[in-house]
């Protein structure tokens, strides 16, 4: 019984009395409780091992005669297959290389014969 009153007493009294430092919830506890963080420590790339193929190994890839016996579609492919046994992703174009880079298609203005005379001028200015 003791005990529950003084817990009874002790509460409101806890709740009007001046504390000594901040909560653990308030902004001033937060602001001191907060540690600057540490600078990132750079990493050297050359610190990870090679995981890529070797010259050697892309030469002798691009130099095999199977392969280079073989129309371009085909080609691309078998490089791509070869690659991919080493784990490495090659990119190869899936249409043939002419048909990306194409010129656009020509672009015809009509132009009816009111405003055909102030084309005319404008291709005497330029």
């Amino acid at each position: 019984m003791y005990e529950f009153l003084l817990r009874a007493v002790s509460w409101p009294a806890a709740l009007f009395a001046r504390r000594r430092r901040p909560g653990r919830h308030s902004a001033q506890y937060l602001a001191a409780a907060q540690t600057p963080a540490p600078d990132p420590v750079p990493v050297s790339p050359w610190a990870r091992p090679w995981n890529s193929p070797s010259a050697a190994e892309v030469r002798a890839i691009f130099r095999d005669e199977r392969i280079l016996a073989l129309p371009a579609l085909q080609r691309e492919r078998a490089w791509a297959a070869a690659f991919a046994e080493l784990g490495v992703d090659y990119d190869h174009p899936a249409e043939p290389l002419d048909s990306l880079v194409s010129p656009p298609p020509a672009v015809r203005i009509e132009v009816d014969e009111a405003h055909r005379g102030d084309l005319e001028g404008l291709a005497r200015v330029a």
